[in-house]
């Protein structure tokens, strides 16, 4: 029998897309206003990899992450992902963007071991956490690198990606000492 070990806390980041950058500015600002500050955000990745979203948020759509500075117990991913559906609702009620979904926020944690993504959709490689939310491991650290499964997302096999997530991984990392 192993032994019950206290969890360690983890970087929360959020992915947020969008075609405005007036939205992925808000989505900075609110998301900061309930996590803290954000201690790493990346430039815009140009989000190419899929037409999935074009009919709800429109072409050219970019992509951003920001990281916060205040770790987190993984426990807390089934609220902070209703509190970003919350989010999304409450930008395209308030904007005038002819689009029904201006922005997409999607958040996750990183460890030194791994990256885990929220869903609200239920998938064979997905583990049901509660609240109607389910998580993936959709990358994980080896051999001094991010590997990805085959459900990853393309995009997120990316290396532009992977070397901002190697930063949250090493902010992680330095906080734990």
């Amino acid at each position: 029998m192993g032994d019950v070990t206290t969890v360690q806390p983890v970087l929360l980041f959020l992915a947020a897309v969008s075609r405005y950058p007036a939205a992925l500015d808000w989505a900075r600002r609110t998301s900061a206003g309930s996590w803290g500050p954000v201690a790493l955000a990346s430039d815009p990745f140009a989000f190419v990899e899929t037409d999935y979203y074009e009919s709800s948020m429109g072409t050219d759509l970019v992509k951003c992450f920001f990281a916060y500075q205040r770790l987190v117990d993984p426990n807390c991913l089934p609220s902070v992902k209703r509190q970003t559906n919350a989010w999304e609702a409450q930008y395209a009620a308030a904007s005038d963007h002819a689009e029904s979904r201006p922005l997409n926020l999607d958040p996750g944690y990183v460890t030194p071991a791994k990256l885990v993504l929220a869903s609200t959709k239920d998938h064979a490689h997905r583990v049901y956490l509660g609240e109607g939310i389910y998580a993936e491991v959709t990358l994980n650290w080896r051999q001094r690198r991010w590997q990805h499964q085959s459900w990853t997302y393309p995009d997120y096999r990316r290396e532009d990606y992977q070397a901002f997530f190697s930063l949250c991984r090493d902010e992680l990392r330095c906080r734990e000492r």
